[in-house]
């Protein structure tokens, strides 16, 4: 593991040279350009504040203002959805450069958790305008917590470059794997505080599991570390540690999966 990751860090000139390649094969020929990577959220945001900020008037959903709350959180989710999404075919889509670089064969995955981090930051501005028209309506403060935000980003790309790592030798193996991650997102964004908040869960019509599946939810602590330099509540530190821990045991399993099965891919690709 150590060795990978040293040559890694030996050939990070190259992988920020096919991170920009993806980016501008991404948006070359599209009018919109990375705008495309902040309409979706912004849609979603507006349907789920209309469901619930409105129809359902359920004000304890999430920490107000909910409309900034809900950006936070599908912005984050977009990456994560995004990277888990096109992370089974990142070994697939280059089969000819896997085959024939002497790059480690982690870059292609790396490459493509820090290209959708990219529209991830290509997004932020959404964000900081949203918190500006709040901030100026007296409806929303930035506290010294906002350092973690980078800290958040951090955690988020160990956790999306484990699983990445793990699904993209896999699905060479087994085709059917891709399918099944489009399943399981659908699945675990409800399973994700992305919508309502962590205190939303503490009504008593709750069932204690529950509870326990969204604390113990790595990416419910990715979540709390994103919000918390915008909202004043506790942070849920549970969830934060169990985000750390999940992150840290994703990526060593992730790295052990793909080193285990780095031959049988190449001899199948």
């Amino acid at each position: 593991m150590r060795n990978r990751l040293v040559a890694l860090w030996a050939d990070r000139k190259v992988c920020w040279l096919l991170v920009k390649r993806d980016l501008r094969v991404r948006y070359s020929q599209s009018w919109l350009g990375w705008v495309w990577s902040v309409i979706e959220p912004l849609a979603n945001s507006a349907v789920y504040f209309v469901i619930f900020g409105v129809l359902f008037g359920a004000r304890d959903a999430g920490h107000q203002p909910y409309m900034l709350f809900l950006i936070i959180g599908l912005l984050v989710w977009q990456w994560f959805s995004t990277s888990l999404t096109d992370s089974p075919r990142a070994l697939i889509q280059e089969q000819k450069l896997v085959k024939s670089t002497s790059l480690p064969r982690e870059i292609w995955v790396v490459r493509l958790v820090m290209a959708k981090g990219i529209e991830f930051l290509l997004s932020l501005p959404v964000l900081v305008l949203f918190f500006t028209v709040y901030f100026f309506l007296g409806q929303a403060t930035l506290n010294a917590r906002i350092l973690l935000f980078p800290v958040a980003m951090l955690v988020q790309f160990v956790l999306q470059v484990g699983l990445g790592l793990f699904l993209a030798p896999v699905t060479v193996m087994v085709n059917d794997v891709q399918p099944l991650v489009r399943i399981f997102l659908r699945i675990f964004f409800y399973m994700c505080p992305v919508i309502f908040g962590l205190s939303f869960l503490d009504r008593p019509s709750v069932p204690e599991f529950l509870k326990w599946i969204y604390i113990y939810n790595p990416f419910s602590g990715i979540l709390e570390l994103y919000r918390a330099g915008f909202f004043p509540q506790e942070i849920n530190m549970t969830s934060v540690v169990s985000a750390v821990v999940g992150a840290g045991l994703a990526l060593v399993v992730g790295g052990l999966v793909f080193a285990r099965l780095e031959k049988s891919v190449l001899k199948e690709i």
